[in-house]
């Protein structure tokens, strides 16, 4: 039984938290110390695109036969 789902649950976790981080160093969502900090402009999207390769690896590794 392959355990795809320990790729990408951190990786969908990932994404969530880099879109969120992303959003808020642009300044779209305001409200918290990191609202429009360009230091969370930059970490937001390295987070997301590492989600994504998880993601990508979990479906990678679900499509592969053994």
């Amino acid at each position: 039984m392959k355990r795809t789902w320990l790729w990408w649950l951190p990786g969908v976790i990932l994404v969530a938290v880099g879109l969120v981080w992303t959003l808020q160093g642009l300044n779209v969502l305001r409200g918290s110390v990191m609202s429009g900090s360009s230091l969370w402009g930059t970490i937001g999207p390295i987070v997301l695109l590492i989600g994504a390769v998880l993601i990508g690896v979990a479906f990678s590794r679900r499509r592969r036969p053994h």
